[in-house]
């Protein structure tokens, strides 16, 4: 066996060439022929459409693609392995408490510790020279593939009760797991070779805590400045402090809350949760009715906006105001004069699609008590269309403009800024799927968007997810540059909808075919939902957020 040879096609930047390598082969002896090719560290391959890392042996024949940083696959790799850098040297240096990595913030990822009552800066400096240590040490992680019996007694021998709760309902009979030297890990996905390969981080001390800093797929060979987002953080906490008190701020608590029988339950919180805070903010808008007499509601796709948007409008009548629902979405130009993006689709994430002059002059037409009749885009012939509504602003009238642009101040032009009560929608997902392993916000969305889109939209899975890095790249350009600029955020996530998306995403994503590039973030998707049980939606009621994504909303 070992004189086998295996006859490979190396995809590189300037095209293919073919290569044969003997059995046993590792794809980290492959790289160091091509790195010439790259600009930055290969750390990571794809053979015939799968992801490995760089340490596992050449299979057989077949197709092999290099990726560094400059990929999001490449950008993950390096998020969990220094990561596991950070859990090891935080156990040597705090033995005695318990690390959580959080969620994102501004471009970092915010992290605490579980019974340390101070982080001092110093501590934090501390813990930045030991992961230096580290890294210089060229210390390797080792992947074992072991029977999930094993890996739940080598979690208990480490004190690492969230992993043992979470592995005891898990249906695979083996798992992956890390060392790194004596140091045992789960994530959710590969590593790098080494952690020479995790030469570039920050830690920087923040609320208690500390954010790590990393390098991002756009620039891979620096290190960002922290980018603060004060607002972002405080209702991420918000919710995070409402889990704790639920003791749901793992996937394990929630699936043992689901067995025990409590879903509806959770969902009659989750709900509650969310009237009480679109009361809040009504009550706000209420507070300021002598000047506010535009509500802008923004969010980046599939946050909620339109059932947000609806919702409040409830609360306002309530209140004694009486608000009129316009979707920016009606104020597209045609189609055919829709900007393009650099691959020469139409942008219709780009500020530039909406007929800015025309929405100015209808909202001070509005607002000085004028009779206006408003456009209507027709998206199957993506023309704007002049038939719309014909409406009158009353003296306790209220405009609420629902749309992805909301909060840049350049949408109202020549609109008094001191009119205007900005509210950032997202779903900022704070459950994780144990104390090291995060829930990305991103996942969340493309669930909804997926479903959404196949039900009401005729779109494929596939479809949703080739569009799905432009969107992305719309909302860093158009959306999340301006969330400070809100009055307030809203957080329309809910804990249990990873349970309940689950039957309707996973025989979506089973749909693509196993050739396509799309696959390999199928596959990520289909392992992140196995981790959730399935939860009946049958008493999530008609108003929900999440109905706007699954069906039967009473807003459609």
């Amino acid at each position: 066996m070992a004189n086998d040879l295996f006859s490979l096609k190396i995809v590189v930047p300037e095209g293919m060439r073919g290569v044969s390598v003997a059995a046993g082969t590792k794809f980290l002896d492959l790289a160091p022929e091509y790195q010439e090719n790259y600009p930055c560290r290969i750390i990571g391959a794809i053979f015939n459409n799968e992801l490995c890392d760089l340490g596992k042996e050449i299979p057989g024949d077949g197709r092999v693609e290099f990726f560094t940083m400059q990929n999001k696959d490449g950008y993950l790799f390096y998020l969990r392995s220094i990561l596991f850098v950070l859990i090891k040297a935080s156990k040597e240096l705090f033995p005695h408490a318990i690390l959580h990595i959080e969620y994102s913030i501004g471009n970092g990822y915010y992290c605490w510790f579980e019974g340390l009552d101070w982080l001092e800066a110093g501590d934090v400096e501390k813990l930045s020279a030991k992961m230096r240590e580290m890294v210089e040490a060229d210390i390797p992680f080792v992947r074992q593939n072991v029977p999930t019996s094993q890996a739940i007694e080598e979690f208990k021998k480490q004190d690492l009760t969230d992993k043992v709760s979470l592995f005891k309902i898990r249906k695979q009979p083996r798992t992956n797991i890390y060392w790194l030297n004596s140091t045992v890990g789960y994530f959710s996905g590969y590593l790098l070779p080494s952690t020479s390969y995790c030469d570039k981080f920050q830690l920087i001390h923040y609320k208690n805590g500390i954010v790590l800093l990393i390098p991002t797929v756009a620039e891979p060979d620096k290190v960002p400045a922290f980018q603060d987002s004060p607002k972002y953080f405080n209702i991420i906490q918000e919710h995070n402090e409402w889990l704790d008190v639920l003791e749901m701020d793992t996937c394990a608590k929630l699936n043992d809350l689901i067995r025990r029988g409590f879903s509806s339950k959770i969902v009659l919180l989750c709900e509650a949760l969310h009237e009480k805070k679109l009361a809040k903010i009504a009550d706000e808008v209420y507070r300021r009715r002598k000047v506010v007499k535009i509500v802008s509601i923004a969010g980046p796709s599939s946050s909620g906006k339109t059932t947000t948007a609806n919702r409040l409008c409830v609360q306002l009548r309530v209140n004694g105001l009486k608000p009129f629902l316009i979707s920016l979405d009606d104020y597209f130009i045609d189609r055919d004069k829709t900007p393009l993006d650099e691959k020469g689709e139409h942008d219709f994430e780009s500020l530039s699609a909406i007929n800015i002059e025309l929405f100015n002059k209808n909202l001070n037409d509005l607002m000085n008590g004028r009779e206006v009749t408003l456009p209507r885009y027709d998206f199957k012939t993506g023309k704007s269309c002049t038939d719309g509504k014909t409406m009158v602003l009353p003296e306790n009238g209220v405009l609420v403009i629902e749309g992805i642009h909301g909060l840049n101040p350049n949408l109202y032009a020549d609109v008094p800024s001191y009119c205007i009560y900005k509210i950032y929608v997202s779903a900022l997902t704070a459950l994780n799927i144990d104390n090291h392993n995060r829930i990305p916000t991103t996942d969340g969305r493309i669930l909804r968007r997926m479903v959404r889109d196949f039900q009401y939209r005729g779109h494929s899975p596939i479809e949703t997810l080739k569009r799905w890095a432009s969107v992305r790249n719309g909302e860093d350009n158009n959306i999340f540059p301006y969330q400070e600029n809100a009055d307030i955020m809203f957080n329309s996530t809910f804990v249990y909808e990873f349970s309940v998306m689950k039957k309707y995403a996973e025989p979506l994503l089973k749909q693509v075919p196993a050739d396509i590039p799309e696959y390999r973030e199928v596959k990520r998707l289909l392992k992140f939902l196995s981790f959730f049980e399935d939860m009946d939606d049958s008493t999530i009621p008609p108003n929900s957020i999440l109905r706007e994504f699954i069906g039967n909303s009473i807003f459609r």
